[in-house]
């Protein structure tokens, strides 16, 4: 397979059509997202020698997508601000919107709602301006998108509502595809399930006739989802198993894991118990081959983003070794001109002696200041990652409730073999090199701040300073208690005593105390 998509890369390469490069690389991108970035930057340094700042720009924010698809946000939003700056230059208001609606994705993931909101509405108003209607309808189901998960239904229908009109003006099927899905999503909050059913239908029938199946995957598993959560258990197994076979036709391990997931949901509520553990299992082996090839792939791809990064430091390097000979030569042909013309002047040459001197120095004040803000941005890209890999204990949390309500039951052959495995949960809560990755991380960028704690109390144990680094992170309490492993109710006691050995007053706030420091 990788021999075959470097053949395709090269043959495109020869071809020299941007368009055609840029879709090669973005079809690839999923399966192969350390290669893919690699050609692209390939393709963005040639665009700059050749100053063509569209395809530069087009291949920074294909960079950026790539590495918002990892979970790399502080790399991606680097290459997309990179690509904002050429499209803004060049005063492409089309380029610059599509470029701010990926921006506000970015930020809704990262939780930055009222950020991703200002940001649409940027994008929505370049749309505007330049007549976009596709691009206006994108737009108009994204920020519809973010009031539903604010539970403002009312507004996520308006403007779910007003995106569809515009697909539906310019007859693009796979826009309207995506509205109808949003819509049966909102109607499934709501618990008004024929509503949801019948969106879902529809958007089915839109992927179908734009013959869309990875996309149709899903939608066919949220029918599922209605027959089950409707009491119509045999049809929704029918439908969730269509979807399984359609992902392992595609090869989508994720959409295999939630298809058996559902199937084993439906088995357990007809009581068919053997069926049900058959399914879950299935779904846990899924799962966990889902993040063993996600821990391969960051592995490879955080080598790629160092390479490149080596890379530029290096380019840089030379750039600054060439600007230094460069003023040595000047310096060298001024002091040449001088003493043919003027002779040896002692009081002048020391005077030339003194500004090389001082060119110099801020030369290497710029390449440490260069370095410095070089070390930062690898830090807050580790800190970045490291969280990224202690977010696996949300699946464990998961894993844990489902085996802890099988051992509930009656079946006392599995009961054993189901507490061993959730010891084998437990003991993976606290595993101790992800915290050791999390706070060397975690010191790099805040600097100093656990010596300050000191000036409070010196009773704080490593369990309380997991708690106030998380705290400083500005993480919400649910988050907080997934990544400890603990109960929200224990979250509150932990807090309580974390107050009382910092010695904080009644009626401060322990979050903002901690974001003081």
């Amino acid at each position: 397979m990788r021999v075959i998509f470097y053949l395709s890369i090269i043959m495109i390469l020869i071809s020299g059509r941007v368009k055609a490069q840029l879709q090669t690389v973005d079809a690839v991108a999923q399966k192969h997202p350390d290669s893919s970035l690699v050609i692209l930057k390939k393709l963005q340094a040639n665009a700059a020698a050749k100053n063509d700042e569209v395809t530069e720009g087009l291949t920074l924010q294909k960079m950026g997508q790539i590495c918002f698809n990892q979970g790399h946000y502080a790399q991606s939003l680097d290459f997309y601000l990179h690509a904002d700056e050429i499209f803004t230059s060049i005063s492409n208001k089309n380029l610059i919107a599509t470029n701010l609606a990926e921006m506000g994705l970015l930020y809704y993931y990262n939780k930055q709602l009222d950020k991703a909101r200002l940001t649409y509405n940027k994008a929505l108003n370049l749309y505007q301006q330049t007549g976009n209607t596709k691009g206006q309808a994108d737009i108009l189901g994204k920020i519809g998108h973010l009031y539903e998960k604010r539970q403002r239904y009312d507004s996520a229908f308006h403007y779910q509502h007003l995106a569809l009109a515009k697909y539906t003006a310019i007859s693009d099927k796979r826009g309207a595809a995506k509205i109808y899905e949003n819509l049966g999503s909102i109607y499934e909050d709501l618990a008004k399930y024929n509503s949801a059913y019948a969106c879902f239908n529809r958007s089915l029938q839109f992927y179908h006739a734009e013959k869309n199946e990875m996309a149709s995957i899903e939608v066919v598993n949220n029918l599922g989802d209605i027959l089950r959560k409707t009491g119509k258990y045999t049809a929704s197994i029918a439908q969730s198993q269509k979807a399984l076979a359609l992902a392992k036709q595609s090869g989508n391990i994720y959409q295999q894991a939630s298809c058996a997931k559902d199937i084993g949901q439906a088995y357990a509520l007809m009581n068919q118990m053997d069926s049900a553990y058959y399914y879950s299992e299935l779904s846990r082996r899924y799962a966990s081959e889902v993040y063993s090839k996600d821990a391969a792939n960051q592995t490879v791809f955080l080598q790629v983003l160092y390479d490149m990064s080596k890379k530029s430091a290096e380019i840089n390097r030379l750039n600054n070794i060439r600007n230094i000979n460069r003023v040595i030569t000047i310096a060298v042909v001024i002091v040449g001109v001088l003493v043919i013309i003027l002779g040896v002047v002692v009081f002048s040459r020391q005077r030339l002696k003194l500004k090389d001197q001082q060119a110099q120095h801020e030369l290497k004040k710029l390449e440490e200041n260069s370095l410095k803000q070089q070390l930062e941005l690898k830090s807050k890209e580790l800190s970045s990652h490291t969280l990224n890999l202690i977010k696996q204990n949300q699946l464990l949390e998961n894993l844990r409730n489902t085996l802890q309500a099988m051992v509930k039951e009656d079946r006392r052959d599995q009961k054993k073999q189901m507490q061993q495995i959730i010891l084998q949960i437990n003991e993976s809560f606290n595993h101790e090199q992800y915290w050791k990755e999390f706070t060397n991380a975690f010191e790099q960028v805040h600097q100093s701040f656990f010596d300050q704690l000191k000036n409070y109390s010196n009773e704080l144990t490593s369990a309380d300073m997991r708690l106030i680094a998380l705290l400083k992170m500005n993480l919400d309490s649910t988050d907080i208690a997934t990544l400890l492993g603990i109960s929200p109710d224990s979250l509150r006691v932990s807090r309580y005593r974390l107050r009382k050995k910092l010695n904080i007053p009644q009626g401060d706030n322990l979050t903002a105390f901690i974001q003081s420091l």
